[in-house]
């Protein structure tokens, strides 16, 4: 896996799923006065300078190009907050910490557009790489363990992207592993066609003699 999307497998390119984490609430300090702007999806400002506003992160990437603001690194993409995630998935063989939804996805787009104000960038980005791996080397533990007897499978906490990889594999294998235990079902269905006999030509018909 090592965190990469194949198309022939999931749902959703990586661009389709980044695309949806677009909608996501940041907050930007805008550098300029500007009214608010009246959007589809809602009303986002007035804007003033050196106040913060919440906004979707593809208004707040396109502001940031226009060099209109800065944008505020979320809480959770603090090192301490991402060191104390790293230790807990290395803690946790079984389980996966609560994250953002569009973790890997939001990183990605602040990263590419609003690296300058990330404090300690260079660090941050390696702990979410060091975390991102954490979780799927766990997810491709939890699916060495499936078997025939697997009906379902639960794992709490999952990201979008990995959500979008794990997914149709699982559906998957589990087809596969139901398909190949469950020989009588198969054989149920080859005898049921057996059973139909084809209707033999048997000539003309003859009229019924009145009694």
């Amino acid at each position: 896996m090592a965190g990469q999307s194949d198309p022939h497998l999931s749902l959703f390119s990586p661009a389709e799923v980044e695309f949806v984490a677009e909608d996501e609430i940041v907050e930007v300090v805008p550098n300029i006065r500007m009214e608010a702007l009246n959007m589809i999806c809602g009303d986002f400002g007035p804007f003033f300078p050196q106040i913060a506003s919440k906004v979707p992160l593809w208004l707040a990437v396109a502001l940031k190009r226009r060099g209109k603001c800065t944008v505020r690194t979320p809480e959770w993409m603090t090192v301490d907050r991402l060191t104390q995630v790293l230790d807990a998935e290395r803690e946790s063989p079984r389980e996966f910490q609560p994250l953002p939804f569009h973790y890997i996805e939001v990183s990605k787009l602040l990263f590419d557009h609003a690296r300058d104000d990330i404090s300690d960038a260079y660090l941050v980005r390696s702990l979410i790489e060091d975390i991102r791996d954490v979780r799927f080397h766990k997810v491709e533990s939890g699916l060495e363990t499936l078997s025939g007897r697997t009906h379902a499978v639960k794992l709490k906490n999952l990201s979008a992207m990995e959500v979008n990889i794990v997914r149709p594999f699982m559906v998957r294998t589990l087809q596969a592993f139901y398909k190949h235990d469950s020989p009588q079902m198969i054989q149920q269905a080859d005898n049921t066609g057996s059973r139909s006999t084809p209707v033999t030509d048997r000539g003309p018909r003859r009229d019924l003699r009145r009694r």
